[in-house]
């Protein structure tokens, strides 16, 4: 049976696994479901959420509120989280605008103290989001990313896999994957290279992808053709490939480019 703190409140119809810890004052509300293996600490809220094994999630969270959204009307959304996943301090997650809609977030993931993700956002796998960073709705972030402290996103933005993201900066723009990026708006410096090495990506593939941002970023070309010098030199590696179809299909990423090279 799961020890739950006298104190707690876990509503009928919320599904824990035997052997959930759940803390004083916690409120499990609203039909949640919790993994085997997830402790949750004091003062936590879930509600309309479900979390995976072996989580866990520290004082103050609060998981599942309503989206801050003008245009949500109450229909039945949903927070899902996923296995091994830690969750610290008053961070907040929104479930999702749009009936059937989910907030998602993957495994193995550290979401640190007072970060947010906004209604719609979706969180892959191997995640550090930095303490106070805030996540408009609709925001992805792809597998193995890092974001700094008190980084902020503009809704619906996209960042590719294996992107560090320097604290302090502004994402207005989608964040192209293997990338760093740094400022107010946010743009790229050059490939995550310690990213990179560190993920097990081949000293050949990394080299690829260097060559690839100079010839994106630092060249005289326009971005279409720059791609496409890329694809014809490098397009050999998968991880280049990833990064041409990403920045093909980026928002606003011809506009970004451009501010790059003006600014050079």
């Amino acid at each position: 049976m799961a020890r739950v703190h006298s104190t707690a409140i876990v509503e009928k119809g919320c599904k824990l696994a035997e052997d959930v810890e759940i803390g004083p004052y916690a409120v499990i509300r609203n039909g949640t479901i919790i993994g085997p293996g997830t402790v949750v600490d004091a003062h936590v809220l879930l509600e309309y959420t479900t979390v995976g094994e072996a989580c866990q999630i520290y004082f103050g969270a609060a998981i599942g509120g309503p989206p801050q959204d003008q245009s949500y009307r109450d229909e039945p959304t949903r927070v899902i989280i996923g296995d091994r996943n830690t969750i610290r301090e008053y961070v907040t997650i929104h479930r999702a605008t749009g009936e059937g809609g989910v907030t998602r977030v993957g495994n193995d993931n550290m979401l640190m103290a007072a970060t947010h993700l906004g209604h719609n956002c979706e969180v892959g796998d191997h995640v550090t989001i930095s303490t106070l960073s805030g996540m408009s709705g609709h925001t992805i972030i792809e597998d193995r990313v890092i974001i700094g402290g008190m980084v902020g996103s503009h809704q619906k933005v996209r960042v590719g896999k294996l992107a560090m993201v320097s604290g302090y900066s502004k994402m207005s723009q989608d964040v192209p994957p293997f990338s760093l990026v740094d400022g107010k708006p946010a743009r790229v410096i050059g490939a995550n290279t310690i990213g990179l090495r560190r993920a097990g990506v081949e000293p050949e593939a990394r080299r690829a992808l260097q060559r690839a941002f100079r010839l994106i970023y630092r060249s005289a070309n326009d971005l279409t053709r720059a791609l496409e010098q890329v694809t014809a030199e490098l397009g050999g590696f998968s991880e280049v490939r990833y990064l041409v179809d990403f920045m093909n299909r980026m928002r606003n990423g011809r506009v970004s480019r451009q501010q790059e090279v003006a600014n050079r």
